[in-house]
């Protein structure tokens, strides 16, 4: 029986729900209180340098792929990428530097040499990752954590024998500090925990295989840029016959009898049989389900790391550098300190630079490069973002300018910035989290907000916030988990 179905934002969670869904035969409408689609995955212009405003980092490429293949369209049609050769640069103060691969026996090569790590150890912890994610992805990625099926499965007894191997009861950082004897190869292997915006010296040792991701399946570039993913799923939707009506803010979902019963904008109400909310869970109870009981524990958690962006056009190029790069601080415990506990950023901070333009010359002028510079913040609870801001764009000149041996700072020539403040006002995301909940306890993953909730039915909950967390696969993947439910409630 064909339904209607509301969904609130057009990030790309919604996006891939409202593929899902219309691939199900049902009639969807997204709302957007933007003019574009795509949430944080948009992109824009400035002086000529284009820059995707969000993620800079594309992985596990066939759960895009899966939702043009589930439309019976060839994925090629609508998006196309390529699997990059290096993964990243990796620079230190005292001018060790570091390169890792697609081939993990590459990577571990380039850490023996640089490093002094057994090169075969190396190797083996990377292989090795393959099959703590798999028992992890099965259970924990791939489903819904609230429902009973989940836990009596063979999966589940998978999971619950290697227990032992899958590093709860240990950090993240006691793990890698266990396994390599480098402290530098130690903190290589803890920046994963900034990959869901929490801090390596709390979240457990099971979010150590987030590297898999990129060592042994890729790391890959959209040709057209980040922003090509999310063209690529609004061509699809539109195809498919999802209504997107832009520049259209939900002010309230309407509930009836503990039941998501519509939608409600400044243009009036839309009754539909199922609402999707991809809104951060905060502002979804204390804006548009006000009237509905609060989950207080679940809003009371930890917030992520936010993050401060530096948009740089630079009329120069780099040949040391690459498309991702690291510019490590010499005091990590007390940058996630001050992040966290302190709720602020520490004067010697971490930096990462993106340059699109490395594969796609097109995203700059001719001998120039975009930079894309995030540094890890706390979300904003009221600090003076505008002092912040400017003392960490003067550390981020400083301490680029010394690893590369020349001062970078007359080379930037276009500007644009983004601060929790920014971030919370363009995305609704609450403080500018960008991951919604910190992962820094051992029982986060079991924390999150489910897909759905039995005390608000037709009502459900995709995105970064939600189960299973924040980044472009687990977003897809929460559409996925929601769409099974949708199917199993029907």
């Amino acid at each position: 029986m064909k339904k209607q179905i509301g969904i609130v934002g057009s990030g790309v969670a919604s996006l891939a729900m409202g593929i899902r869904m219309a691939c199900l035969g049902h009639q969807v409408d997204i709302f957007e209180a933007n003019a574009f689609p795509g949430g944080k995955l948009s992109e824009f212009e400035i002086e000529g340098y284009r820059f995707d405003a969000g993620p800079s980092l594309f992985t596990l490429p066939h759960l895009v792929d899966e939702l043009f293949t589930l439309a019976q369209k060839n994925p090629r049609d609508y998006f196309n990428y390529t699997r990059l050769p290096e993964i990243c640069r990796y620079f230190w103060e005292d001018q060790t530097r570091l390169t890792t691969y697609q081939n993990p026996a590459d990577t571990a090569h380039e850490i023996a040499q640089n490093l002094g790590e057994n090169e075969k150890k190396v190797h083996d912890f990377i292989l090795g990752l393959q099959d703590k994610y798999q028992i992890i992805s099965e259970l924990f990625l791939e489903n819904s954590l609230h429902q009973p099926s989940t836990w009596l499965g063979k999966k589940a007894w998978r999971g619950y024998l290697n227990i032992p191997r899958l590093g709860l009861f240990s950090s993240m950082h006691q793990y890698h500090k266990s396994t390599f004897k480098n402290p530098k190869t130690v903190q290589l292997f803890d920046r994963y925990a900034t990959y869901n915006g929490s801090d390596p010296y709390q979240t457990p040792a099971t979010l150590s295989i987030i590297p898999h991701l990129e060592y042994n399946l890729g790391a890959y570039f959209p040709r057209g840029g980040m922003i090509a993913i999310t063209q690529s799923l609004h061509q699809l939707a539109v195809d498919l016959g999802v209504r997107f009506r832009f520049n259209e803010k939900v002010t309230r979902i309407i509930c009836k009898n503990q039941q998501a019963i519509g939608l409600e904008t400044a243009k009036g109400q839309y009754p539909f049989d199922a609402v999707v909310s991809n809104m951060d869970i905060r502002p979804s109870y204390q804006k548009l389900l006000q009237d509905q009981i609060q989950p207080k524990r679940l809003l009371q958690q930890e917030q992520s790391s936010s993050g401060i962006i530096f948009y740089w056009g630079m009329n120069k190029s780099w040949d040391e550098l690459g498309v991702h790069n690291i510019f490590f601080s010499d005091h990590y415990q007390e940058e996630f300190k001050a992040i966290f506990t302190d709720k602020t950023l520490h004067e010697d901070p971490t930096v990462y630079v993106h340059i699109s333009s490395k594969v796609a010359p097109e995203d700059a002028p001719k001998g120039g490069e975009n930079w894309f510079i995030l540094i890890n913040c706390p979300s904003n609870i009221g600090q003076n973002w505008d002092e912040l801001v400017s003392l960490t764009r003067e550390r981020v000149i400083q301490k680029i300018s010394r690893v590369l041996g020349q001062d970078i700072r007359p080379y930037i020539i276009a500007e644009d910035y983004l601060d929790p403040r920014r971030i919370e006002n363009r995305t609704s995301s609450a403080g500018g989290a960008l991951y919604g909940n910190a992962s820094n306890n051992r029982f986060a993953a079991f924390l999150r907000h489910p897909n759905y909730r039995q005390s608000i039915k037709n009502l459900y909950w995709v995105g970064g916030s939600v189960h299973p967390g924040g980044g472009i696969p687990l977003c897809l993947s929460s559409a996925k988990i929601a769409a099974k439910l949708f199917q199993e409630n029907a």
